[in-house]
């Protein structure tokens, strides 16, 4: 079978879930459709004539085990099906096992195990009854195929937000996508979450679905575009999960102060009091910050009011959430003539310290050099000053983030070029990518 004939219908009812998982299904060459529920997941067996389904059990309308039944009940459906659910009751596991799926796989933010799944199906021959363990190489007859999983055995960075200043939306803005700042880390069990713009809406309706219920969230700063979607944080509603939200000092208010003034009467019609999670508000202070195999460290950044960056340590690897940061500001020359010696630079040292040698380095540079001008002070960088502190940081990858809410995909595109062609002239050989909502990072 080829793989440009290797359709997958993705049963799932979250959208950033499917979102993310349909994605990681295509860049490995699978042709995907999503059904948002298993009346849809059935109707489109027909229609799109899939191979295989991935099917959650917990779907609106009918239920993943009545789709399996219905599927099973006629003789020349030769669909596979692969279970894909946050709950993996023994129960419901074992009805579907009996009923022929190739196998159940727990979800996760690690999109891998079921990436190896799926593959594991294709190469048995990709036909419907036969399990998992009952199709190996020798079984069938057929040659062991080669097969690479994907490890990310340190950790998951997804991008579940990446707009600066106000949310956007339409046709010119889908690649890229258009909620605010929000980035999620797992790692094992764990899940740290840096911003919560309204990215961080959406990311609640995934960690529901998951069975972490400690969540730990850390605030750059309390500007607008950083907390506006917490409101609307599905976990902060749950009795079942406990958070931990960190943030700085000199804010002006302390933070549960500025998060219960978010939530007033005149502007939302919920408190504080009246979110049910064990919400715990927490002041950084010098000592890192131990979340399982995670360390978290902290820095100031050049940013209108008390603005903080992170570094995240896994085992060794570092990835740095600063998207807001406007690096040698006021400076319109070439990036080529600012060494780290000089004293346009000398300002930025302790920041440029605390960032050397980042494996990932998730940062902005909201502005193209001809806007620049009109936006001194205001807290971003140009992309050239911005070009300057990837080399000064010596930044093995940089995810740019924090687009400007007037930037189209069009726009982006080419300033991604420029950014490119920057660093290609500056000798510098950080590997640079434009982040996007859903982008995802393997550590």
């Amino acid at each position: 079978m080829s793989t440009s004939a290797r359709r997958i219908l993705l049963a799932e009812d979250v959208r950033v879930v499917a979102h993310v998982v349909a994605e990681a299904l295509r860049r490995g060459g699978f042709e995907v459709e999503i059904a948002e529920d298993g009346q849809k997941c059935l109707e489109k067996m027909s229609t799109f004539a899939p191979q295989l389904v991935i099917l959650d059990i917990m779907l609106p309308k009918v239920d993943g085990i009545n789709v399996l039944k219905q599927m099973r009940s006629d003789p020349d459906c030769e669909i596979g099906v692969i279970l894909y659910s946050a709950k993996l009751f023994r129960t419901e596991v074992r009805i579907a096992r009996e009923l022929g799926v190739f196998d159940a796989v727990e979800k996760s933010a690690d999109t891998g195990p079921l990436l190896s799944c799926v593959q594991a199906y294709f190469a048995a021959g990709g036909k419907a009854g036969v399990s998992r363990e009952a199709s190996t190489a020798g079984e069938r007859g057929v040659a062991e195929s080669f097969d690479l999983p994907l490890e990310a055995a340190k950790g998951t960075v997804c991008l579940w937000g990446t707009r600066g200043s106000i949310p956007i939306c339409g046709p010119p803005f889908m690649r890229h996508g258009g909620n605010t700042s929000c980035m999620a880390i797992t790692c094992d069990e764990n899940t740290l979450i840096f911003d919560a713009g309204s990215g961080i809406r959406d990311l609640g309706g995934a960690l529901t679905q998951l069975p972490g219920r400690k969540l730990h969230v850390f605030i750059t700063h309390t500007h607008w575009d950083h907390i506006q979607g917490f409101p609307f944080f599905t976990p902060a509603y749950d009795p079942a999960f406990e958070i931990e939200i960190f943030g700085g000092r000199g804010f002006g208010k302390d933070l549960e102060s500025v998060f219960r003034g978010q939530l007033d009467r005149d502007y939302f019609p919920v408190q504080l009091e009246d979110l049910n999670a064990n919400l715990q508000f927490k002041q950084l202070d010098e000592e890192p910050i131990e979340v399982g195999r995670a360390t978290v460290t902290w820095a100031y950044a050049h940013h209108p009011g008390a603005t903080v960056c992170y570094k995240i340590d896994i085992d060794g690897k570092t990835v740095v959430w600063m998207p807001d940061n406007e690096f040698l500001g006021g400076y319109f020359g070439s990036p080529l003539d600012v060494p780290l010696d000089s004293d346009t630079v000398a300002h930025y040292l302790p920041l440029l310290e605390f960032l050397d040698d980042v494996d990932v380095l998730i940062s902005e540079a909201q502005y193209m050099n001809s806007e620049y001008p009109q936006k001194v002070r205001w807290g971003h960088s140009s992309v050239s000053n911005a070009c300057r502190l990837a080399k000064l940081a010596r930044a093995t990858k940089w995810i740019v983030t924090h687009h400007d809410p007037a930037h189209d995909d069009g726009f982006l595109d080419r300033k991604l070029a420029v950014t490119k062609q920057l660093l290609q002239r500056m000798d510098c050989p950080t590997e640079v990518v434009h982040g996007y909502d859903g982008f995802i990072e393997y550590l």
